[in-house]
């Protein structure tokens, strides 16, 4: 576990857990309907939830998600990530997003990428714009599943933790 403040309040960053399933496909299924990000199955959650960490509140209530999804060898992508609404703005997201690059760090991944919608968040955790077709053909295997398909128009950011 990982201690964070937010809001002025512990919080704490771990491990997702199958007790977490049902809240993380709340949590990323809300912000899907709104087009910001994939839907995931609860399927797709269970396949993938090593992947995945939480950020629960001092009541043990998971309040956040952020998953890390290797890609390469030397390439991770931060997926799914999500704040409960009533915690945006706190800087849990940016806490997150940094456990997870020092998380690609311990695993020896010398980049992190996101595709998002969230341009202005992502610099601020350190990331840079990057032209999507600098990018592994790897990173596209998820984009059949969505709605925009062809045509993304997420943006596609980088940040070197090696």
């Amino acid at each position: 576990m990982c201690p964070v403040l937010g809001g002025g309040k512990e919080m704490n960053i771990r491990q997702a857990t199958m007790r977490d399933i049902d809240t993380m496909y709340e949590l990323i299924n809300t912000y899907a309907e709104q087009g910001l990000m994939l839907h995931r199955s609860k399927l797709s959650l269970c396949e993938t939830l090593t992947c995945f960490s939480v950020v629960e509140n001092s009541d043990g209530k998971v309040i956040g998600v952020g998953g890390l999804h290797i890609l390469w060898e030397d390439l991770a992508e931060i997926r799914s990530l999500v704040i409960a609404p009533e915690y945006a703005g706190q800087g849990i997201g940016k806490k997150l997003v940094q456990y997870l690059a020092e998380r690609a760090q311990e695993l020896g991944i010398k980049k992190v990428m996101a595709l998002t919608y969230q341009e202005q968040f992502f610099n601020h955790c350190g990331f840079r714009v990057v032209e999507k077709e600098t990018l592994p053909h790897k990173v596209w295997r998820d984009c059949v599943n969505c709605s925009k398909f062809p045509a993304c128009d997420e943006i596609a950011v980088l940040k070197e933790v090696l």
